[in-house]
């Protein structure tokens, strides 16, 4: 945990509210859909860097077993309200689970690491997966990676995501899109959006 993840979890920690205002009615019944489609009926889905616990709610409507985990203290209080998860308070690289989730969910998430530490993350998500699980996760269209607005982001493109797991064992890119930026204002940013899927050992 560096000073990477403090200034981004800082963040979310004092501009809560602002951002919860922001996202929680947002509109992504399309995306969900892709990624539940993917599932088996009752999944357990891991909400990874839940923000305001708004997909784990829409996922637990819909009945399927949800886990929440936040970095930010407030955002877990506030997902937790939301959601009546008991939302956890952890860092993604504290993840350490083994085959238990069917799919995890990481939306506008993981994107926050460094690409120093997004693969052994990615590695760890991976190893959470049951077989032929899913992983949906979506990082900003480009190629920057530093600080920008208070957060730190790492952005990709098809290509350079492409090139950045083509070492890792055991998850394939299984579909890539891009979309605008859902939020009120935001229509000229683009996302790289992605399913990965977790294939049993050779």
């Amino acid at each position: 945990m560096g000073a990477k993840a403090d200034v981004t979890i800082e963040y979310y920690n004092r501009n809560a509210a602002r951002f919860l205002e922001d996202t929680a009615g947002v509109e992504f019944t399309e995306i969900q859909n892709a990624f539940l489609s993917l599932l088996p009926e009752g999944a357990m889905i891991l909400d990874f860097g839940c923000g305001s616990g708004r997909d784990a709610l829409e996922f637990l409507k819909r009945g399927y077993q949800v886990e929440a985990t936040d970095g930010s203290e407030e955002m877990c209080r506030a997902a937790a309200e939301l959601t009546g998860l008991a939302v956890r308070q952890m860092l993604f690289q504290e993840l350490d689970e083994k085959e238990k989730y069917d799919g995890i969910w990481a939306c506008s998430s993981i994107l926050h690491l460094p690409k120093s530490e997004l693969g052994d993350v990615l590695e760890r998500m991976t190893a959470a997966l049951k077989i032929n699980g899913v992983i949906y996760t979506s990082f900003k269209y480009g190629a920057f990676e530093g600080e920008r607005n208070g957060r730190y982001f790492t952005d990709f493109t098809e290509e350079t995501f492409t090139e950045f797991i083509k070492g890792m064992t055991g998850v394939t890119v299984e579909k890539m899109w891009i979309t605008d930026d859902v939020r009120p204002g935001r229509g000229e940013e683009k996302w790289l959006n992605m399913i990965l899927r977790k294939r049993a050992a050779d």
